[in-house]
């Protein structure tokens, strides 16, 4: 089946303003129209009455029956100059006392006399055939002895009609022209319009993984289209930072994935290079095991942040009472901190809504980076503070080696370490602690920022309040 033709926007917008621009001109063409033709009317009823009040002004003086006679004499005068005018009275039986012009109008006399007194009878069209169209008033007149006599009065209209019907024609050709110089005008005008909208194309055609850099320059737009231009290069922006983020992970992963699988190969090969007895099998193999589990939490970490970065992460809530938590995790990293020679003090308390263990893995996380830092004989301390908000913040703060400020916003992605070094041994050895703590704060509807400052650091972790 082949695909339905579509309009273009060009053609679109262009057709729009040629129909917008067809009414308007139709609608001033009109109201034109009508204009002149009443302009005209009124000037045939002028001329109308005019002669009707003449004539009744000439039958008053008159008696009946010196009208047949006088009439001729007095109104006749009337009517020189005049061909398009016809004048016609009769007597009450219908005999024509006068006829002058363009003769006695039959079409007039169907119609009903207006009385003596009406100074502006109603005016009708029409014609006798084979005669020219015309426009005509009848009404009554009083003769001086109290007679009454009808009077007709007509005029030609038939130049009036030419005129019009010359002007009709004039217009639909004005008419036809304006609309295709409108719809080409407006053809142009729409293209020339949506001419950045091809900057948009080629911008969108050139993007590839090698030049997620380039922008688009918003100022030369219009400004209806600058805000899209601003969205793409922010969207262009976060492409090339996730991207940017996707191949260092990429890159990280490979090589925190290398050194494991090294250390087994070479111990294998180091194994199989000679015999050797049980024990030292053994040995191997528990060398090999460690290196195992390393990897087994390597992924296992990597799988939960693709989990929470995806929103499959969904905390089991309930009541959580985080001095509670942190007492027990001073209780688990007791013995750590004693052979570092580290103090661990809780202060505070509160409860909050969450999921207990993966609340307890964000803090681990925080603790255990905390104890890796801090020199011996120094304390690390864990503090509960609810604030104004009703949210409430937990921080882990310890002395140690500062972290510069540059880095304070970028110690949160998977895999960054401070000096670079690839560390190994302990959860969150190979860069992922931190990161999995801010996803679980996030999945929790809060958030984690860090803070260094007179020789302290300090991790602040801020849950909304108990529901």
């Amino acid at each position: 089946m082949p695909p339905r033709w579509r309009p273009s926007l060009t053609l679109r917008l262009a057709l729009l303003f040629a129909l917008l621009s067809t009414l308007i001109l139709l609608g001033l063409g009109l109201f034109v129209g009508r204009e002149v033709d009443t302009h005209f009317r009124e000037g045939d009823l002028e001329e109308l009455h005019g002669k009707l009040t003449l004539s009744r002004g000439i039958i008053a003086t008159l008696p009946e029956e010196k009208l047949l006679e006088t009439l001729p004499n007095r109104l006749g005068p009337a009517l020189l100059g005049h061909p398009h005018l016809g004048l016609t009275v009769l007597d009450p039986e219908g005999f024509p006392l006068f006829i002058g012009g363009t003769g006695i109008p039959e079409w007039l006399l169907h119609y009903p006399p207006a009385p003596e007194e009406a100074e502006h009878p109603t005016a009708y069209a029409g014609g006798d055939p084979g005669r020219k169209p015309q426009r005509g008033i009848l009404a009554l007149a009083r003769t001086s002895d109290g007679q009454r006599v009808q009077v007709a009065i007509t005029v030609d209209i038939e130049h009036h009609q030419h005129f019009m019907a010359g002007f009709i024609r004039s217009l639909a050709w004005a008419l036809g022209l304006a609309i295709l110089g409108n719809l080409l005008c407006a053809w142009i005008a729409a293209r020339r319009g949506l001419a950045p909208l091809g900057q948009l194309l080629g911008l969108a055609r050139r993007v590839s993984s090698e030049r997620l850099h380039e922008r688009l320059e918003t100022e030369p737009l219009p400004p209806e289209l600058q805000p899209l231009a601003r969205e793409l290069n922010q969207m262009l922006a976060r492409l090339e930072d996730a991207f940017t983020r996707l191949s260092g992970a990429a890159s990280d992963i490979a090589h925190e994935l290398r050194t494991p699988v090294t250390a087994l190969m070479t111990q294998t090969q180091v194994a199989l290079s000679r015999a050797r007895s049980a024990e030292e099998y053994r040995e191997v193999l528990y060398s090999s095991l460690e290196e195992h589990e390393r990897l087994s939490r390597m992924i296992g970490d990597m799988l939960f942040l693709a989990q929470a970065e995806n929103g499959l992460m969904v905390p089991h809530r309930e009541q959580v009472d985080l001095a509670a938590l942190l007492q027990s995790l001073e209780e688990f990293y007791g013995l750590l901190a004693e052979e570092k020679g580290v103090h661990l003090e809780v202060d505070g308390s509160a409860t909050v809504s969450g999921d207990a263990l993966m609340l307890r893995r964000a803090l681990g996380n925080l603790i255990s980076n905390a104890l890796r830092y801090t020199p011996a004989g120094a304390t690390v301390h864990l503090r509960i503070a609810p604030d104004s908000t009703g949210a409430v913040e937990i921080s882990v703060e310890n002395p140690g080696p500062p972290i510069p400020a540059a880095q304070l916003e970028r110690i949160f992605e998977r895999f960054h370490r401070v000096d670079g070094a690839r560390q190994r041994g302990g959860e969150g050895g190979a860069g992922l602690g931190l990161a999995i703590t801010r996803s679980i704060a996030v999945a929790h509807g809060g958030d984690i920022r860090a803070e260094c400052a007179a020789g302290l650091t300090r991790f602040t972790l801020r849950l909304p309040g108990r529901e």
